[in-house]
């Protein structure tokens, strides 16, 4: 995704103001429609504001080494650290992020972390969504999102740091559509304020419609056609076999299933060496 699209109306509205102008203000009109990405420290709303897809992997082990691990994989763009199922950890994860810190010298990946679903207990997911944010996470992962009051929810709790509601925002939601009643409702869900990234998750999509991949795979299809139409960016997991096709078909994050795909991908998207 990026913020320096021109639609038809302002193309026009430009070429008006020059005619009337003589075009003596119509350079600074064009520098401010066409102005550069906004810096931001987070590597992964850097690149999507620069329409660059961007890529990520699951944390290899949620312990300090699994931190070191993380931080020597220079190939991927961010750490992927789930705590939807098991023990509510947040000191492991710092622990994991302090030692990734360490590691690569004081310039970590960005991590996202995925928390219990909101749905499931909306207090408790206030509680974790504060909590992941107090230890610097760059990213909240919203799993079985299935309205738009979920999403409410996150970004109430990230406030002004929250992208692209705030471009100047350094933290991102990315949402995961992994139901039958969410994918029902992805138009709604994809285009409330505050998404950040929207995901049609396969694993669980898998289970929700019982194993019929094409529903599975038209699910995913009207998730990617609904953050087209809304400007949103989608993504994906994808392995070495599927990551070019996914980003043919405009996955603009994918998070891998296999380290060795990160190279096929960056590759393909014309940012590899």
């Amino acid at each position: 995704m990026t913020l320096t699209k021109l639609d038809t109306f302002s193309v026009l509205s430009l070429l008006m103001l020059m005619a009337c102008s003589g075009g003596e203000e119509a350079p600074d009109a064009m520098s401010e429609m066409t102005a550069a990405p906004m810096a931001h420290d987070n590597d992964i709303i850097r690149l999507l504001d620069s329409g660059q897809p961007v890529f990520g992997m699951f944390a290899p082990e949620q312990s300090a080494e699994g931190g070191v691990a993380a931080a020597a994989n220079m190939e991927t763009d961010f750490i992927f650290y789930s705590l939807e199922s098991g023990p509510w950890d947040i000191p492991t994860m710092q622990l994991f992020m302090a030692s990734m810190a360490a590691a690569a010298a004081g310039q970590p990946h960005p991590v996202v972390l995925r928390i219990p679903p909101i749905r499931d207990d909306p207090e408790a997911a206030r509680t974790h969504m504060a909590e992941g944010l107090a230890a610097g996470i760059d990213g909240l992962v919203l799993p079985h999102v299935e309205t738009v009051e979920g999403v409410a929810a996150a970004t109430q709790a990230v406030g002004d740091r929250l992208w692209p509601l705030h471009p100047t925002g350094d933290v991102l939601n990315i949402i995961l559509i992994e139901d039958q009643v969410g994918i029902g409702r992805a138009r709604e869900i994809v285009g409330a304020p505050g998404v950040g990234v929207a995901i049609p998750g396969p694993g669980d999509l898998r289970r929700a419609y019982e194993g019929d991949m094409e529903a599975v795979e038209n699910a995913i299809q009207t998730v990617l056609a609904a953050c087209k139409e809304f400007d949103v960016p989608c993504g994906i997991t994808a392995g070495p076999d599927d990551i070019v096709e996914r980003l043919e078909q405009g996955f603009e994050m994918i998070i891998v299933t296999r380290p060795e795909a990160l190279s096929v991908g960056l590759m393909a998207s014309g940012r590899g060496g």
